[in-house]
């Protein structure tokens, strides 16, 4: 058995890295839309629909993904995750037909965020850790995500308005190069992440084939209200991140506006990451979800009542990213808690494929409804009322073990008296 790393050590720090290019560049994508959109002469809903096809892609391939990883290690889905979003890129940015920016933006970009975002990072270091420490570094490494946002947003923008967005998009795709150097201490660290190695567990949790996972989790209704929680999370997350610069256009504010706006929920995020990460490993997991949703609820219906001004825009913002990504450490923790360690990261995979089945349907939503409504109104509300619904759906979750691991943690404690 590996003896476990601390949370300051080069291996974490490099996740925290590697999640922070990757979700950075992802979330600069809102600001590519009015530009984009002019110069090809489309609607909002094109662009959107690449964007769409982005989220569906990273889910579609977010299974896929930490199945390899759990299998092969992290440092192999990396290596593929960084080539295929920087040709995803680089592709966006030579478009000259609205397919260019489906296959760039969209399919490409998506295999690529899935291969070096959350899915395959957060079960890897869940399983380099000690159990005390999880909720902690799952908290640490969505804080990084929303630190690159803090960081990436600014700059991109800049570049967009000096340079333009090809030569953005050009100077992303080879930002997103880096983080091929970064998964350098996941090979130097491989005994971490294989299954075998990640904690001493009972006979029947290590021999546990990956089919018998699926099926175990396929049959736990409990692990489906969990995915469809996390649906609603991807479609409220989604929608901001894309519209939320075209929207706050729309009412008349200027870019640095939006920039502000989204940097802030970036930088609340790092403290909401970091406090729920801590409180998971303390307090109930499905309790604290229940929070968050509830919390999203009232704050969406809040800023849609209340006028807009420069003031309600950043309040929303600092609530809203207190909230962003908080949800990540107690659900991928929830089903670390349920199912083990071994499968996390395929099991893991399948809940968020459904965050991005939501993220697809509030990025194209948000497009569609706007070029035939002439407004965001109406997804607005819908996020409200849905969020209001997850909330209550996380009361009745029973996040228990199940009873494979119950029983296997019997046994071990009847061995050791």
């Amino acid at each position: 058995m590996s003896k476990p790393v601390k949370l300051l050590s080069l291996v974490v720090v490099c996740a925290c890295v590697l999640l922070a290019i990757n979700f950075g560049m992802r979330a600069s994508f809102g600001f590519f839309m009015a530009p984009i959109s002019s110069d090809f002469g489309y609607g909002r809903e094109v662009f959107a629909f690449s964007l769409a096809l982005q989220n569906l892609c990273w889910g579609l391939f977010q299974p896929v993904a930490g199945a390899i990883a759990d299998r092969f290690g992290a440092t192999k889905t990396i290596y593929i995750g960084s080539l295929a979003y920087a040709l995803g890129l680089y592709v966006t940015a030579t478009a000259d037909s609205y397919w260019g920016l489906h296959m760039g933006a969209g399919i490409l970009v998506g295999m690529g965020i899935a291969g070096t975002g959350f899915g395959v990072i957060l079960p890897a270091l869940a399983r380099i850790v000690s159990e005390q420490n999880r909720g902690i570094a799952l908290g640490l490494g969505t804080a990084a995500g929303s630190f690159g946002q803090l960081l990436v947003i600014p700059v991109a923008q800049e570049f967009i308005a000096a340079y333009g967005w090809q030569i953005t998009l050009m100077i992303l795709a080879g930002g997103s190069l880096c983080m091929l150097l970064l998964s350098g201490p996941f090979r130097n660290n491989g005994q971490h992440f294989h299954p075998g190695h990640a904690e001493k567990e009972q006979e029947p949790v290590q021999n546990q084939s990956l089919s018998a996972a699926l099926k175990e989790a396929s049959r736990h209704v409990h692990y489906w209200l969990l995915i469809a929680g996390f649906f609603v999370c991807g479609f409220q997350l989604a929608f901001i991140t894309v519209h939320m610069p075209a929207y706050l256009s729309d009412h008349g504010f200027d870019a640095k506006v939006a920039v502000i706006s989204l940097s802030l929920i970036g930088f609340f995020n790092i403290f909401g990451c970091l406090l729920f990460g801590s409180w998971s490993s303390k307090y109930s997991k499905k309790n604290l979800l229940g929070i968050i949703y509830l919390i999203r609820a009232v704050a969406i219906a809040a800023f849609m009542l209340i006028p807009i001004t420069t003031t309600s825009i950043y309040l929303f913002s600092m609530v809203t990213g207190f909230l962003w990504l908080a949800t990540v450490p107690p659900t991928s923790g929830l089903v670390a808690q349920m199912f083990g360690l071994k499968h996390m990261g395929s099991l893991y995979g399948i809940v968020f494929l459904n965050h991005q089945l939501g993220s697809f349907l509030g990025v194209w939503l948000g497009g569609y409804l706007y070029d035939t409504t002439g407004s965001y109104n109406n997804v607005w509300w819908a996020g409200a009322a849905i969020a209001l619904a997850t909330a209550a759906i996380h009361i009745i979750i029973d996040e228990r073990p199940v009873r494979r691991l119950r029983k296997a943690a019997l046994q071990t404690t009847s061995q050791a008296a």
